[in-house]
């Protein structure tokens, strides 16, 4: 009984490493077809992008925007929370500036 198991696991096994060795195989040689499209799409999305001054603009009045959202959704107690909500100001706008100046 164990032998026959064996055999069965063995050969199950090839076929799995057949079929892992052929996808390899196809998604090499489509890699090697799609060079040629590849470089005309690394062209395209390596050009220069937004520069710091127009993401600053952008990210100052998306963080103004998220902060008045924040602030209704805070109701009552944005007297008290005022500090906080001038430190997630600047950190919001420091990361979106950076982020929105990288990414795009």
């Amino acid at each position: 009984m164990t032998g026959q198991s064996d055999q069965k696991d063995q050969k199950e096994a090839r076929t799995i490493a057949i079929f892992l060795i052929a996808l390899m195989v196809a998604l090499g040689v489509a890699a090697l077809l799609l060079l040629p499209a590849l470089s005309g799409i690394a062209a395209d999305h390596l050009s220069p992008g937004l520069g710091l001054k127009n993401a600053a603009i952008i990210s100052f009045f998306l963080t103004i925007t998220l902060m008045i959202v924040f602030a209704i959704a805070a109701g009552d107690g944005i007297i008290g929370e005022i500090q906080f909500m001038l430190g997630s100001f600047f950190l919001f706008f420091s990361v979106l500036w950076l982020l929105l100046a990288w990414v795009f």
